[in-house]
């Protein structure tokens, strides 16, 4: 396993797999585990319902009983259009085959809309894990806007047998407020009915990307953003893959000031190595109390590499997992389930250790 996983990190290999993190040690994190409803989520205030569907996430799947999380989420239909997401395949605009992709490829749990998941909760939300998406950003809009709403309630996804809500917060936006207090208080009902929390912590402001670099990707903003989703009691936070820093610095142009930051997080708590960075972000979730899942990304050329890359930064920074789907679902069902396959080898390596 570990010679496929080298193979396909080409290059990066050496980097990625013998790094060593002298930023945050893994000492200090918590770090998933067999035991990890047990030691990290007993202690909580989450009633045991909430501790049954997540520890029935984690017993579900080719990952059941490590830990980790393997993910499909296809919410693409409404965030990027139904029409952008599926024409590469048009298997998908069936909502069923969502379901049996993420069975087949053997993940944790399947993310998707209330409208993908009602639409065959009968047959399968006994079989996987349920995590209904419970807002979006519609691009319908001219011009576009970027605004996350409600497309459903809580008792609703309750009623449909989910284990777990999700929901996504654009950070920094103008709408941020009031998206914190929206999913702040949906969070707090889903863990009244027993549910899971997941949150997409995005950023979004055209301030953020410059001419130069495009800091919603960078680890102090994605970090703070990932403080902030632990801080409204997201059991498991999602986020993009770190590429860069210094997102704070750099919105400190002129005489203007921008949020706070301490230049230790630059010299002391991160490098410029994606582990290290990433670990960063797993920082900002309580050192690991709350799950860090990064996303995959787009679909594209090297799709396989891509994911796998992926999957090594997480683990090794101390993350619970991957939550990957364009590139799994934007091709034939049985591709998808070996690129699913491939991410979760990763988790499975017990050579991958955490750095």
């Amino acid at each position: 396993m570990i010679d496929t996983i080298t193979k396909q990190l080409g290059a990066q290999a050496d980097s990625l797999l013998n790094h060593k993190c002298k930023t945050i040690a893994k000492e200090r994190l918590h770090l998933p585990g067999p035991d990890w409803v047990d030691r990290i989520f007993a202690p909580t205030n989450r009633n045991n319902r909430v501790l049954n569907n997540l520890d029935w996430m984690l017993n579900t799947g080719r990952l059941a009983g490590t830990g980790y999380l393997s993910i499909l989420p296809v919410d693409q239909g409404i965030e990027h259009s139904a029409g952008a997401s599926f024409a590469k395949n048009p298997d998908y605009f069936d909502s069923e085959n969502i379901v049996k992709l993420a069975i087949e490829g053997g993940c944790n749990a399947v993310a998707s809309t209330f409208g993908v998941l009602a639409s065959c909760a009968r047959k399968y939300s006994h079989k996987i894990p349920f995590l209904v998406k419970i807002n979006h950003n519609q691009i319908l809009t001219l011009p576009n806007t970027f605004d996350q709403v409600m497309y459903g309630t809580v008792k609703e996804a309750y009623n449909m047998g989910a284990a777990a809500v999700g929901a996504t917060i654009y950070f920094g936006s103008p709408e941020s407020n009031r998206q914190i207090v929206d999913v702040a208080n949906a969070f707090a009902e889903a863990h009244e009915y027993g549910m899971v929390t997941v949150l997409w912590c995005y950023l979004r402001n055209s301030a953020f990307k410059t001419k130069d670099k495009d800091f919603h990707v960078s680890a102090d903003l994605t970090g703070q953003a990932n403080h902030l989703g632990t801080t409204i009691q997201a059991d498991i936070i999602k986020q993009k893959l770190p590429e860069n820093n210094g997102g704070y610095l750099a919105m400190q142009m002129g005489d203007s000031s921008y949020g706070k930051i301490d230049k230790r997080v630059y010299t002391e708590l991160t490098t410029d190595h994606p582990i290290d960075l990433t670990r960063y972000q797993l920082a900002n979730c309580y050192m690991g109390r709350a799950g860090l899942i990064n996303s995959g990304g787009a679909s594209g050329s090297h799709d396989f590499e891509e994911a796998v890359t992926t999957a090594v930064i997480n683990k090794r920074a101390g993350g619970m997992g991957l939550i990957s789907g364009r590139k799994a679902f934007q091709r034939p069902m049985a591709d998808g389930v070996k690129l699913l396959n491939a991410v979760q080898d990763v988790y499975l390596c017990k050579e991958v250790t955490v750095a």
